[in-house]
């Protein structure tokens, strides 16, 4: 594969050009998923101050986020200030020579600046353009301002998340917004493939809450047709047993042995041969409807031994079970280590720095990182004098305070 520059390139995406209009989370994670794979993404943003996620983040280690390294790696930064004439136009230029645009702005923000999808694809016929926001591009919400959290609460993932004696819980990540974007990527490349047949690009519309209510399994059904509201179960897989967290001396153990086999070797293992013939336990019904007896039986057997000698019997003995992982866990696992889950690059301010490795793997056209977030505007000259500007025209755009 030749990419634009006509540079010989093997990454999955590398003849592709996107363009990121999106500020702080679900549009840039498109355009994180799609630079993993070698997308050239060029990412406009505010002269001034940028893109608010390279503020953001709780443990800001000389001032700065650790969270934009991840976010906006293998991005081009370039500053245009899009409220203006000026800007509009240097916008449409840099579009016209794009496949993809990915926005994450309020509907009509894009028709107000003069960019609208019509005119942007007039120019432009293949262009594809994503669209990301809290409530989609129509419907009586859409002109709601959405974040994450609104679109978890919206999509159902809230309610069911957290313990039942407590108010619904945040799953601990902007899950919401990953989501969606995710999701944006992944519609994203579905247009480009219709692309290769109709010649034509088209909108990728998608919103917060709709990316959540995809996850939501049967959750909508069981209520209209079974009368069952879904309810925070906590650790709890409900009615499907054994599958929770037990105790051992230092610390708690994953088992999940549901399925009917791993069940009846886990009950020999345990000594307990019998509990696998046993009404209460010897289905997967009879399980779910019984788990809380079964959970006692587990937890009996695994509270007076050690983590590490459980978990490798368990291991040899076909049974899933694990840890909970915290990062530094990961950091030590030789799994992770043998499978680069975490790599890490050089920071010119943090110096040695992990982050989690391309996703999912692919064994022909791999994704890489080949870069940490840009400085703001630090590709301005390049992107700007690939449209024909002089060094002089980009330095007096620079001072007008355009780019």
């Amino acid at each position: 594969m030749t990419t634009r520059q006509g540079i010989e390139d093997t990454s999955a995406l590398g003849d592709l050009r996107v363009v990121e209009m999106g500020q702080l989370l679900a549009g840039p994670f498109c355009g994180q998923l799609l630079g993993d794979f070698g997308a050239e993404i060029v990412k406009i943003e505010p002269p001034g101050a940028g893109d608010p996620m390279r503020e953001w983040g709780r443990e800001k280690p000389h001032g700065m986020s650790l969270w934009w390294p991840i976010l906006a790696r293998n991005k081009k930064s370039v500053t245009l200030n899009l409220r203006t004439p000026e800007g509009q136009a240097l916008a449409r230029q840099i579009i016209a020579e794009a496949d993809v645009l990915v926005e994450n702005f309020r509907p009509g923000t894009l028709e107000r600046w003069g960019l609208a999808p019509a005119d942007l694809q007039a120019a432009n016929p293949r262009l594809i353009i994503t669209r990301v926001t809290g409530y989609g591009q129509d419907g009586p919400y859409a002109p709601r301002a959405g974040f994450g959290s609104i679109g978890e609460a919206m999509g159902g993932i809230r309610y069911v998340t957290g313990d039942p004696d407590r108010p619904p819980s945040r799953a601990g990540i902007s899950l919401g917004d990953e989501l969606a974007g995710t999701f944006a990527a992944l519609g994203t490349l579905v247009a480009l493939h219709a692309r290769h047949r109709t010649g034509r690009g088209q909108v990728v519309d998608a919103a917060l809450y709709e990316a959540v209510l995809a996850m939501m399994e049967s959750l909508v059904p069981e209520w209209e047709i079974a009368g069952y509201q879904r309810e925070r179960t906590g650790s709890v897989l409900p009615n499907v047993a054994p599958s929770n967290v037990y105790p051992t001396k230092d610390g708690p153990v994953l088992i999940a042995a549901n399925r009917d086999t791993i069940w009846r070797r886990l009950a020999a293992l345990m000594g307990r041969p019998e509990l696998a013939d046993d009404e209460r336990y010897a289905t997967h019904g009879s399980r779910g409807a019984n788990a809380d007896e079964l959970d006692d039986l587990i937890g009996a057997w695994t509270a007076p031994q050690e983590s590490a000698s459980l978990l490798d019997l368990l291991h040899e003995n076909g049974i899933p079970a694990g840890l909970t992982y915290r990062a530094k866990d990961m950091l030590a696992d030789p799994h992770y280590k043998a499978r680069e889950a975490i790599i890490r690059l050089a920071h010119p301010d943090f110096g040695d720095f992990p982050m989690h490795n391309v996703f999912p793997r692919l064994s022909d056209t791999p994704g890489r990182v080949g870069a940490m977030g840009p400085t703001l505007g630090e590709h301005n000259r390049e992107v700007y004098g690939r449209l024909g500007l002089t060094p002089d025209e980009i330095a007096d755009l620079e001072t007008a305070g355009t780019i």
